[in-house]
């Protein structure tokens, strides 16, 4: 994987959460089955990466509507580094989709579903409900992403050239995990919106992402690993069970006083900087922005 640019974020907005324009190529080399030969794990990840560029937009979308009516300084250039963050991470996605087609995981199925669900959504949920599940999702990426700058073994076996990709994703997942909810609680607020939407979500993210897995599996020309399965299971809900792992900061979303930010993870982040930074050869990356 090359990235063009130049890594260093450059300002775009007087906060902390600069967009980094990474514009990643992926190399032709990099096989079918990109998570250390692991069927399972591939498809669930790659599931994940087709939500991604329409769920983007969608978040972008819910929040913007807000944005003329915000008077806070400090959230208004927090939502203008926001929306550049998730801008650059839906075409990045969009891109590794396309190339996930050309490795014959039908990427695009999905992405065709997601569109025309979150288009559905878009109609028929009033723009509270809207920000909520914003809120709701941010947090679901905001703890996928800490989990794997935590526990880097998360992702071991995959393609190292595919890898800078998800390092990126989750280091701006974090820097941006605050910047939806505070977005809520100026503009609308509400305990029982932001709760039962994120109740709502939550079947929906599982229940979705199992769905996606099957329509990328059933559109493919070689057999099921169900040894692959298996441990896959196990990966998510066993030994070392990341998803498990996610129960006590799921939980905390349901609190009156929680907020994104209780859970610092500025270390995780400048970790996580680093290490990418290394893996692509760029040390600016790590640097603060110009």
């Amino acid at each position: 994987m090359n990235a063009k640019a130049n890594l260093a974020p450059r300002r775009t907005n007087q906060s902390d959460i600069q967009p980094r324009r990474m514009d990643f190529e992926f190399d032709e080399g990099v096989p079918r089955y990109w998570v250390g030969g692991d069927q399972f794990k591939t498809l669930l990840l790659s599931a994940l990466s087709c939500t991604f560029p329409e769920g983007e937009r969608f978040f972008v979308r819910s929040v913007r509507h807000y944005q003329p009516h915000i008077t806070d300084p400090k959230l208004k250039e927090e939502v203008k580094g926001f929306i550049g963050q998730e801008a650059h991470h839906g075409n990045e996605h969009e891109a590794f989709n396309a190339f996930l087609e050309a490795r014959g995981i039908p990427a695009s199925k999905v992405e065709d579903f997601v569109r025309r669900g979150l288009k559905w959504q878009g109609k028929f949920l009033s723009p509270k409900r809207q920000l909520a599940k914003t809120c709701a999702l941010e947090h679901f990426t905001a703890m996928l992403a800490e989990t794997i700058l935590e526990f880097p073994e998360m992702l071991e076996g995959m393609d190292e050239r595919v890898l800078p990709l998800w390092l990126w994703h989750a280091v701006e997942e974090s820097e941006h995990k605050s910047v939806a909810f505070d977005v809520y609680q100026d503009q609308e607020g509400g305990y029982w919106t932001r709760t039962s939407e994120m109740a709502v979500t939550t079947l929906e993210f599982l229940g979705f992402t199992i769905f996606h897995y099957f329509q990328l599996r059933a559109g493919m020309d070689d057999k099921r690993d169900l040894r692959s399965v298996l441990r896959g299971i196990n990966w998510l809900v066993g030994k070392p069970g990341w998803l498990r792992r996610l129960g006590p900061a799921y939980l905390s979303y349901y609190r009156r006083d929680f907020h994104p930010s209780q859970q610092d993870s500025r270390a995780l982040r400048e970790a996580g900087l680093k290490r990418l930074a290394k893996m692509l050869n760029r040390p600016e990356l790590a640097q603060p922005a110009a």
